[in-house]
């Protein structure tokens, strides 16, 4: 017998069901001794040109990945901290207000090979992290707030993107010369514990970061998968050129140089008072030495120098031998030799692009 069934008509989506998807929450930050609030911060899409369409694809990602600011609530994972297994080094505080972007020019085909992957990547890190920024002086000259594009969440989704990355090469680095000195039943000349302590560093600035910014499901699974790609490919390009890979990490933290140093003059240009009120974890007081009143300003200053040594250190160890000829410049200081005339493990005789093989004393 033929049956015969009904068919329920589909109830039509309520068009303020398909506005709250596209939905925007951003984090201000009441300077009384009020709780944080969020504010709903819709925009009004009416009114600009191309609304009808609705947003970007390149907007509606920008969007899943954004990381918001943890309430205060949302209590971080500050319990049972341990003291920091690589103590800071400390910088003086005049010399990390002379840390800038400086970049060195690629000479030999492969430093162009890894300037130029590295610009690529550059391409993809704006685009995930949502940045929008004049790079001209004209444009710069004409910011202001009503103009600025740049939110404090937007900075947070940058800062903790760029720090998952940055971990990854010392680490890898580290253990593949681990391997090889026992491997080979001979000592490595001390590049392990710098590499080590390099990942260890960036590891301290994403955990400094997660204190304060929540990344939601579609970030961390966009860092499982560049994580994966980016350890296995630097892993195997490690074996079979090593100098390649730290020119590239040299490039690497130009950019990051020049992402905190950004950041640090918008705050000066008065575009980002909201990260100002941002509270400085505990985490991060310990391991920098920081004072309890320490504002985000002090926090990014000593996270741009440390990006600025990594750049020192493997702009240099790209110069050197790395076959076990060469010793790492930065493990020991050559009484025969004066202090201004080698590298140390701080910034009084900083060179951003790097030392010459040389320039040292190997």
């Amino acid at each position: 017998m033929l049956k015969l069934y009904a068919i329920r008509p589909i109830r039509p989506i309520k068009p303020c069901l398909v506005a709250s998807t596209f939905r925007h929450y951003s984090v201000k930050v009441d300077t009384s001794n009020k709780a944080d609030v969020i504010k709903d911060s819709q925009t009004d899409t009416t009114s600009k040109p191309g609304a009808e369409h609705g947003h970007t694809l390149g907007q509606y990602i920008t969007k899943k990945l954004m990381v918001r600011q943890r309430l205060p609530t949302e209590k971080g994972d500050d319990s049972f901290l341990t003291p920091p297994a690589m103590p800071h080094h400390g910088y003086r505080q005049d010399l990390m207000e002379k840390i800038h972007y400086e970049h060195r020019e690629p000479t030999l085909i492969r430093d162009k090979l890894a300037f130029g992957l590295m610009r690529s990547l550059r391409v993809c890190f704006d685009f995930f992290s949502g940045y929008k920024h004049p790079k001209t002086k004209e444009g710069l000259e004409k910011l202001t707030p009503a103009t600025y594009q740049m939110t404090p969440e937007k900075w947070l989704t940058r800062f903790i993107i760029l720090e998952s990355i940055a971990g990854v090469p010392g680490s890898v680095a580290s253990f593949l010369r681990h391997l090889q000195s026992l491997r080979l039943l001979k000592r490595d000349k001390a590049f392990i514990q710098t590499l080590q302590d390099e990942a260890y560093n960036e590891r301290m600035h994403l955990l400094t970061f997660l204190e304060i910014g929540k990344p939601g499901p579609f970030m961390k699974v966009l860092l499982y998968a560049s994580q994966g790609v980016f350890c296995n490919l630097f892993f195997f390009t490690y074996m079979l050129a090593p100098n390649a890979c730290h020119r590239f990490v040299g490039y690497l933290e130009e950019e990051a140089v020049y992402t905190y140093t950004t950041c640090l003059e918008d705050i000066e240009r008065g575009l980002l008072p909201d990260i100002e009120h941002f509270k400085v974890p505990k985490i991060a007081k310990d391991y920098w030495h920081l004072s309890e009143d320490a504002k985000m300003r002090d926090l990014i200053s000593y996270i741009r120098a440390d990006e600025a040594k990594h750049r020192e250190v493997n702009h240099t160890f790209a110069n050197l031998k790395l076959d076990g000829t060469d010793r790492n410049p930065f493990a020991l200081q050559v009484d025969s030799v004066p202090e201004s005339a080698q590298p140390n493990n701080r910034l009084s005789t900083h060179k951003a692009v790097g030392w010459e093989r040389d320039e040292l004393v190997l």
